[in-house]
């Protein structure tokens, strides 16, 4: 499936935290992929960014991939103000879903937040549970060896993709279905989130890469 120009979009993308997430390797593949579809980019290593209100009014999308990290109130506010606004916000794994366990304000506009990942590294699938949207459309279900996440959820998302817990881990989890990609609205904003992307592996799935860079199309002001 084809994805539209990026040409002349205004992109921010904000990389750092913890480095087992490898959080300068995706910023510059996806980097790298926005540059070739004409985005004009700009990487930053800190949250600083989003205090600079000229920059975040500027911009058509974030991307952000920080771990296990910390925010002053002051950034937050800078960022979800931008999001609001209209501006659009992607991210995958950590990088956005496990960022700042202190910030709920942070994790209201995201719609779901990392507590758990039973088993570490195990073997499982993600299903497709909405085939007909433009960032699912024509992939199939596929399996993966990674950390499959268990997450508090929102329960007004939008799910696109799902994976089922067993009891080889946690059995009181059994059965238990968690979102895996998902998007939402926040104010007049996009978000998108897929639970996808421990390490560099990952992002040569051909399933996981078209997942995540779909949603940074989707999630474009």
């Amino acid at each position: 499936m084809s994805q539209p120009t990026l040409a002349g979009k205004k992109i921010l993308v904000v990389y750092g935290g913890w480095e087992g997430h490898k959080p300068e390797f995706f910023a510059k593949k996806i980097v790298s992929w926005l540059e070739e579809r004409e985005a004009n980019v700009t990487l930053s290593k800190t949250t600083s960014s989003y205090r600079d209100k000229n920059l975040m009014a500027s911009l058509d999308l974030v991307v952000q991939h920080i771990t296990m990290s910390k925010i002053s109130r002051k950034e937050s506010e800078g960022l979800r103000k931008a999001i609001a606004s209209g501006v659009g916000l992607a991210g995958c794994h950590g990088g956005l879903g496990d960022s700042f366990r202190n910030d709920t304000e942070y994790q209201y506009m995201i719609g779901g937040q990392f507590v758990n990942h039973p088993g570490g590294q195990v073997k499982y699938k993600v299903n497709i549970s909405d085939k007909t949207d433009p960032i699912t459309q024509g992939i199939d279900d596929f399996e993966l060896i990674t950390e499959q996440y268990y997450m508090h959820i929102d329960p007004m998302i939008r799910v696109l993709a799902t994976t089922k817990f067993n009891a080889d881990h946690d059995e009181w989890i059994d059965g238990v279905e968690m979102p895996v990609v998902w998007k939402k609205p926040y104010g007049k904003g996009r978000v998108f989130y897929s639970s996808l992307g421990h390490s560099k592996d990952i992002f040569e799935i051909p399933e996981a890469w078209d997942l995540i860079t779909r949603g940074i199309v989707w999630a474009v002001k």
